[in-house]
């Protein structure tokens, strides 16, 4: 299994339109992601009720783990989003 860690970089953290952005790209990997804050379970990261209900706020750092034969573009991809102030575009 394959893991990367982000810092959130959406001033609002993963809520609203920065969730979804985030799932739409989760999903569009076409692997099982899952995305975790620090001392808590990981949720599906293809689930936006998961990733809202996450509370992933600015500046906290979450783990993205995938797995399959891409896992680590996949999660290279999707760090980089989370990277971006998804709010500003």
């Amino acid at each position: 299994m394959a893991t990367r860690t982000a810092t959130i970089a959406s001033a609002v953290g993963l809520h609203a339109r920065p969730a979804a952005m985030f799932v739409q790209a989760a999903t569009a990997t076409g692997l099982p992601v899952t995305i975790a804050k620090e001392g808590q379970d990981p949720v599906d990261a293809r689930s936006i009720l998961a990733v809202m209900a996450l509370g992933a706020k600015h500046g906290e750092t979450v783990t993205l783990a995938a797995e399959g034969d891409a896992a680590e573009a996949a999660l290279e991809s999707l760090v980089e989003l989370l990277s971006r102030d998804l709010d500003a575009q």
